[in-house]
């Protein structure tokens, strides 16, 4: 008799992204995804979100609220490290090496780390993980984040990490970081908890980390950045791969949160429910608790499908978009590297300002702080030009118009 569905459903998600980095562990200098194809919040892990809309590296951990009062740091082992070689992983790591090669045997083991604050979504991750890792030769291991928001989250936060040790993850840290102030509080959270997984990474030589947001996860973002006005980009939510060097793994994006839920429950898993998640004075809990539940009144079933799938397709879009604004770029400079207004103008809307945005960040403006008002004015110095000054953008950008060319500097 074979595992429960859901069991079944989060193992093969979890065994197709250790597939994928196995096979960019053998190609090491295959081309890695842009950063601008990518989420807005997942160019980078910290990447600048608007405060009512929180994000969770670990896909089920709610927003939190006070200052931490400092950072601690403990690493808990026990265990042997996984991935001891075995005839099956033997094989398939010689099968990636050169013919004739050493390189079969003397390439350690890739480690791939999963974020878990020990809800749902993240404790079927992890088990999924120590699972299918052994299998394919890879090691697994974990790291928890303590905010230090709440009472007593030093002490979930050291029963987390021993959780993830009796599934016999190994390397497995309780990591406690100084949550600051900087863009609210949930933005300052969620930046600490993104900083303190890529020191982790950079610290254990992690080749991934594996983050919990499911279809739901992605289904709310895509509904919060049509609140906003957002564009394309926003629309297409939460990127499968993001952060430096495709860092972050998302394999839950196609699963719904019930399935990860019902994977614990067939499991046996302890879970924890952060009340944050059920709190009405955040956004994206009253959009999880009484906006989508009356889009399924109003609409019927598959709202949450309709919606991921949108993300895909706004994704692809505004992929082709991207990369269509990169050779435009290079297409609009002249032979000092200025960009042209005439060729500028020639373009579409939605390339043009993509261009624009590109050159601006590229001058040193802060992605998270250049919003599409800012690119409207600079637009208008392609499309509207009758003489007017020069345009002030985030990071003491200045944007102006000199004899036909756009000049985006500092200063």
């Amino acid at each position: 008799m074979g595992p429960h569905p859901a069991v079944a459903a989060i193992r093969l998600a979890v065994r197709r992204v250790l597939h994928d980095i196995l096979d960019e562990q053998s190609a090491p200098h295959a081309e890695l995804p842009r950063p601008e194809l990518q989420t807005a919040h997942a160019q980078t892990p910290h990447a600048v979100q608007t405060p009512h809309a929180p994000h969770s590296p670990y896909g089920d951990h709610g927003p939190e609220t006070t200052p931490s009062p400092g950072p601690r740091t403990a690493r808990l082992s026990g265990q042997p490290p996984l991935g001891v070689p075995t005839p099956s992983r033997g094989r398939r790591l010689a099968a990636r090496a050169p013919q004739g090669s050493q390189a079969a045997h003397e390439r350690p083991s890739p480690l791939v780390l999963v974020a878990c604050s020990g809800g749902a979504d993240s404790m079927a991750l992890a088990s999924a993980l120590a699972f299918e890792a052994p299998k394919l030769g890879v090691r697994a291991g974990g790291i928890t984040v303590d905010h230090g928001l709440q009472a007593g989250s030093d002490l979930r936060a050291d029963e987390v990490a021993q959780r993830l040790r009796e599934l016999g993850l190994d390397p497995v840290e309780a990591v406690t970081v100084a949550v600051g102030r900087d863009g609210g509080p949930e933005a300052a959270a969620r930046d600490a908890r993104y900083a303190a997984l890529d020191a982790a990474a950079e610290r254990h030589g992690a080749a991934a980390i594996l983050l919990g947001h499911t279809r739901d996860d992605q289904a709310e973002t895509v509904l919060l950045g049509l609140a906003r006005g957002s564009g394309i980009r926003s629309l297409s939510g939460m990127a499968a791969v993001s952060g430096a060097g495709g860092r972050y793994r998302r394999p839950f994006l196609h699963i719904d949160r019930q399935t990860a839920r019902k994977a614990c429950m067939a499991q046996s898993l302890p879970v924890w429910d952060d009340p944050h998640n059920t709190d009405p004075a955040y956004t994206r809990s009253r959009l999880r608790h009484e906006g989508l539940p009356a889009l399924e009144k109003a609409l019927g079933k598959g709202v949450v499908e309709a919606l991921a799938r949108t993300a895909q397709l706004s994704r692809d879009d505004a992929d082709a978009l991207d990369a269509w604004a990169g050779q435009a770029e290079a297409a609009a400079r002249d032979d000092a590297g200025c960009l042209e207004c005439a060729k500028l103008h020639a373009l579409p809307p939605a390339v043009r300002r993509r261009v624009l945005r590109r050159a601006a960040i590229d001058a040193g403006a802060p992605a998270g702080s250049l919003f599409a008002r800012h690119i409207e004015e600079v637009d208008r110095l392609i499309t509207g030009w009758r003489g007017q000054g020069a345009i002030n953008l985030p990071g003491k950008v200045v944007a102006r118009r000199q004899g036909g060319r756009l000049v985006i500097r500092q200063g």
